[in-house]
């Protein structure tokens, strides 16, 4: 694993890193506190400045430490940019996978796949704009190892797109396009959502599931069965 993890503790509890989110159940849960610290840090310094323009000092100073501990948890800063972006992606794909496999008829399961994957993304939206946007400074094995991660979304959403579009289109590539929309829809929304807002994650994630469904309609030459 690239971050360190738990040994002992020394000099107390770095102070909390506060997000908008919850963050608590983001990260492994065998890492220290203070890696746990950093990582927020971190999510909140690229969020707000980007990965280049963020400096070590950035992210150790909002934990009241020195530059030089970022070394003591990890190699290089792009080590902490691949944790987030890993991380980010197994915890979204763990709430995917929580829906599978059911036994809904097609049209409910989409709706859950959907509504689960914005809602995550709602819920954690600064982590997951870090995931989204941040990815072309990760190392060619870094990135090859998240671009795995990205394939497993795209299985999931197409198997939902096939199973309720079912045939209805002579162009199969119709099922990979309504998957990729589907997704971009629920990955867009990071730039600019904010918690406390009037739409909360779970209304957006209502939302999003109706419109993906009158999305395959378009396709299936016909109306949603249900609304």
């Amino acid at each position: 694993m690239v971050a360190k993890r738990r040994g002992p503790r020394r000099g107390g509890n770095p102070p909390l890193v506060w997000l908008d989110e919850p963050s608590s159940d983001l990260w492994d849960e065998d890492l220290s506190d203070v890696t746990k610290a950093l990582l927020g840090s971190a999510v909140l310094c690229f969020a707000e400045k980007g990965f280049q323009a963020t400096t070590t000092r950035d992210i150790t100073s909002k934990v009241g430490l020195t530059p030089g501990a970022l070394y003591v948890h990890f190699s290089t800063k792009e080590e902490v940019l691949f944790e987030i972006v890993r991380s980010g992606h197994r915890r979204a794909l763990e709430a995917l996978r929580a829906t599978l496999p059911g036994d809904d008829d097609p049209e409910t399961h989409l709706r859950r796949v959907v509504a689960v994957f914005v809602e995550w993304h709602a819920k954690h939206h600064t982590t997951a704009r870090v995931c989204q946007y941040e990815l072309t400074p990760l190392s060619a094995e870094h990135y090859a190892e998240i671009l795995d991660l990205r394939a497993r979304f795209n299985t999931i959403f197409r198997d939902a797109v096939g199973r309720i579009v079912d045939g209805a289109t002579a162009d199969p590539d119709d099922v990979s396009r309504l998957a990729r929309s589907i997704l971009s829809l629920g990955v867009d929304l990071v730039r600019w959502y904010r918690l406390g807002g009037s739409d909360t994650p779970a209304s957006l994630g209502a939302f999003y599931a109706d419109l993906a469904v009158h999305m395959t309609a378009a396709v299936r030459g016909r109306r949603p069965t249900s609304a």
